[in-house]
């Protein structure tokens, strides 16, 4: 949910329907993300964004990458950061073809 005055834009990081428009009805704030500072400032209540991913709650996809973020997403996935998951299996395959081509 877009919120802020013109040119100055801060964002919501809401639970809504997805019938519901962009800046329309919400069931409750989830967070804040601000674009503008640098580093961007995004504080996230993960409590709240796993008890609604649990709920079945479906992330937009600059949702999602807030989430994974603020440590939100590993927390309801129960998974390892992703950049650090695929580096061991491309190793591994590259091992595997050095094998089988020598």
């Amino acid at each position: 949910m877009r919120v802020g005055k013109k040119k100055q834009p801060t964002y919501r990081v809401v639970a809504a329907d997805s019938r519901s428009p962009r800046d329309g009805r919400f069931i409750e704030i989830v967070g804040i993300y601000d674009p503008r500072p640098d580093p961007s400032a995004i504080r996230i209540d993960n409590d709240k964004a796993v008890g609604w991913l649990r709920q079945g709650a479906q992330p937009t996809e600059s949702v999602r990458k807030l989430l994974e973020i603020s440590g939100a997403w590993e927390e309801f996935s129960g998974k390892a950061p992703v950049a650090a998951a695929p580096a061991p299996a491309k190793a591994a395959s590259k091992s595997t073809k050095a094998k089988a081509e020598g």
